[in-house]
């Protein structure tokens, strides 16, 4: 008989008995899978068809017919002896040689004894004997007629069994076969037939999960069906394979530099790299570090593409050369997209382009097979792509040497996930370069080898001329760090720090106006930040009447109200539909589905606000889109109010749009002060200039002695604070009335490091 010899890996169930320890067979039981096991099985069953068998479940008994049949050939006799059931397995089955029918008739004996063991009666054992002579007859002959060839034969048997199961595999793995049992239920049952292991050895892994439904014969059938359907999505295969990673050092930067033809020596490899960088090694090193990279490559001669921040998406001249079909499936899809890459210059090259497209593709596919659109955008997103950058970084390749793919700032998209990772399938080399910890790069794959350093560097592009490039000294750093540590969550806030604001209105009582007035705003109530954005707490108020009748205090009251940062008005209206306002004859261009044109309001030769920061401008025209979505102010979207609107808030006076430049979210914010002593009427102008200031931070208050309507009359709801302080007076004549200069010394600051150096002169 054959001994039962342990394996090292799965693997080694295809070899050859001349180069297993004494030439032994194995019977392992598996009972979880994971993508290795599963294509172990694949690879088995496929070998069972050509020299072996696979068996679904529990072998069926002999029939009556078997029976009878066996009964006329052989008799009724039953001897529990090695020389009858030599004798017997002789007569049975004729083709076998007489080492085939020894090594059988071993084999039987021993099963048969140890049933014996077990505590089986004569009847019983007779019974099996049958059972099992009969099972080789019909079931197990073309098997047990290859036994002790060199290659030997395979046994898959996929599901639960009962004892007779069990020992007929004995038999045959005993007699020189290869068997592999699959338990469904993780071996439960098999444990009570044989509880000490004795017959079979079981294949422990570490990760294995349960069998999915169904998995079976058919469902390995249907594995290998789709094996062979993707086998034919690649066309001829590549003599050329990638190394990724395996040749790294770890020094990132100098082993890309590292030139092609050093990395390895295999020629049918090509030594690549697939890498992301997180943060910076040395931040005040870090730019020059990255242009003299830079330099290197360019003057390496390879291929090389920079992109910073994101890949330009397809445009539609690129999309209609993929020239997209309508499609039914995913391999047919995938079949006829690969087709699309043609690469005249050199075929080889050509072929693993197929093969990266296709395997990416099919991983891809796997997430979400039945979504077809899905699957055809992504891929004609990674053709476009291709067909865009193979010249650039292909162009006269030949072996060993790859290109170089660096992108700055780490995806965003699976778009560019998806095309990275075909990248890395390719002679070309792909670093992504993170510097800012603060950006998360979505890219996951076990291919790649990432290097993690703790300091951030908050850059956006990627220095490639040194004219332009900036450098910033060890000092700037710490006092970047300082600032991180002292404005971030501590109530601490630098100049400026915040480039949006949410304004929230305060419901107060009168008294309170002059309290808040002047207060910075982080200290008023309902204050807060997230992100790069503030909440600001505003007031806007409509102060009605005149307090006690005293109307010397009551001006004075309006006076002490007036700072640096306050813009009064004291004539009414304030802005008419009169007003001159070139804003208003190209306002109707400024809208598409009641939605700012942005590109068309800033290319605009009568816009006036380009001389304020970026962000600014964006805040602007981001509050016009508010008010109007507001539909606050009447008329809006009825009778063309939303024109009135973006016109008159892209038309302030310089004095207020100074305000708006210089407003700080975290501090003081600027006030506008509307005084109406007479029955003029206010105009929709007004209106639209106090609720758009209001949503810019401003802190808002109309004075109205007379408690006359006022801007309420055009807005659609109650969001005016409305203060009755006194009696209603008439005629009243304003004051003069002066804004104050800014305090000295007002709006500097110093850094904290510009004090330590102060201090120390």
């Amino acid at each position: 008989m054959f001994e039962h010899g342990k394996i090292q890996n799965l693997g080694d169930y295809f070899l050859r008995l001349e180069k297993r320890s004494g030439r032994s067979v194995f019977f392992y039981r598996i009972n979880g899978i994971d993508d290795e096991i599963t294509e172990f099985l694949l690879n088995y069953y496929e070998s069972t068809r050509e020299n072996g068998t696979a068996i679904q479940g529990k072998i069926p008994n002999p029939d009556g017919k078997n029976l009878m049949f066996f009964s006329e050939m052989m008799g009724t006799d039953f001897k529990l002896e090695k020389f009858f059931i030599g004798q017997s397995i002789n007569r049975w089955l004729p083709r076998l040689s007489t080492v085939q029918c020894t090594a059988l008739a071993d084999a039987l004996y021993g099963a048969l004894v140890s049933l014996r063991n077990l505590g089986k009666n004569d009847n019983v054992l007779k019974n099996s004997y049958v059972k099992f002579m009969c099972w080789l007859y019909y079931r197990f002959e073309s098997v047990v007629s290859r036994i002790g060839n060199d290659n030997a034969p395979k046994i898959l048997y996929i599901g639960d069994m009962g004892i007779y199961d069990l020992y007929i595999l004995n038999v045959l793995s005993n007699s020189g076969c290869d068997v592999v049992l699959v338990q469904n239920d993780g071996g439960a049952e098999y444990s009570k037939l044989d509880p000490r292991s004795m017959l079979s050895d079981p294949f422990v892994k570490n990760g294995l999960t349960g069998f999915p439904d169904g998995f079976g014969i058919s469902f390995l059938q249907n594995l290998l069906s789709e094996r062979e359907e993707r086998k034919k999505l690649y066309g001829n295969p590549p003599s050329v394979r990638n190394c990724t990673n395996a040749w790294l050092s770890g020094e990132i930067f100098e082993d890309i530099k590292k030139a092609p033809v050093t990395r390895g020596g295999d020629p049918n490899l090509f030594y690549n790299a697939f890498c992301r960088v997180y943060g910076a090694e040395d931040k005040v090193t870090y730019q020059n570090e990255l242009y003299t990279f830079y330099l290197d490559i360019k003057n390496s001669k390879r291929g090389y593409v920079l992109i910073n921040n994101e890949i330009p998406l397809p445009a539609p001249p690129e999309i209609s050369f993929v020239n997209k079909g309508t499609y039914h499936g995913v391999n047919q899809m995938i079949s006829d997209l690969s087709k699309r890459i043609v690469f005249q210059q050199n075929k080889e090259l050509e072929k693993l382009m197929v093969k990266a497209f296709v395997d990416v593709m099919l991983e891809e596919a796997e997430k979400e097979p039945s979504n077809i659109n899905r699957l055809v955008g992504r891929a004609v997103h990674l053709l476009c792509w291709l067909f865009r950058y193979m010249n650039t970084l292909f162009s006269g390749w030949s072996m060993p040497f790859v290109s170089v793919f660096i992108f700055f700032g780490g995806c965003k998209t699976e778009f560019e996930v998806l095309f990275l990772k075909m990248l890395s399938k390719l002679p070309c080399d792909v670093l992504i370069l993170v510097p800012n910890l603060n950006t998360k790069c979505i890219l996951e794959d076990k291919s790649l080898f990432e290097r993690n350093y703790v300091q951030s560097l908050s850059i956006t592009e990627f220095p490639t001329d040194h004219s332009g490039l900036r450098i910033a000294t060890a000092a700037y750093h710490a006092e970047r760090e300082l600032d991180e540590v002292m404005y971030t969550g501590t109530g601490i806030y630098r100049n400026h720090q915040y480039s949006k604001a949410n304004s929230v209105t305060l419901k107060t009582m009168y008294e309170e106006i002059s309290i808040l007035w002047d207060q910075e705003l982080k200290f008023r109530p309902n204050f807060s930040t997230y992100g790069d954005t503030v909440n600001v707490p505003v007031i806007f108020a409509k102060v009605s009447g005149v307090k006690d009748g005293n109307v010397q205090k009551y001006w004075q009251s309006v006076k002490d109200l007036l700072t640096e940062d306050t813009f009064l008005v004291g004539s009414v209206p304030y802005v008419s539909a009169n007003t001159p306002n070139s804003m208003k004859y190209n306002a109707a261009s400024f809208f598409r589905n009641g939605k700012l044109q942005r590109e068309a309001i800033l290319r605009n030769q009568y816009y006036r606000y380009g001389f304020l920061r970026e962000e600014t401008q964006q805040l602007i025209l981001d509050k016009i889109q508010l008010l109007i979505d507001s539909k606050l102010i009447a008329g809006t979207f009825v009778n063309g109010t939303e024109y009135n609107i973006a016109a008159t808030a892209l038309n302030l006076q310089t004095e207020l749009v100074r305000l708006i430049q210089k407003y700080d979210f975290t501090k003081t914010n600027p006030k506008f002060i509307y005084i109406n002593t007479t029955e003029n009427p206010v105009t929709q102008e007004d209106a639209i200039i106090a609720a758009f200031l209001n949503l810019m931070g401003f802190d808002v208050v109309f004075f109205v002695p007379t408690g006359y309507q006022t801007v309420e009359n055009y807005f659609t709801k109650s969001v005016l604070d409305e203060h009755q302080i006194g009696e209603y007076m008439y005629d009243l004549q304003m004051p003069k009335m002066k804004i104050p200069p800014p305090k000295p010394g007002k709006g500097t600051k110093n850094s904290f490091f510009k004090n330590i150096f102060k201090k120390g002169k």
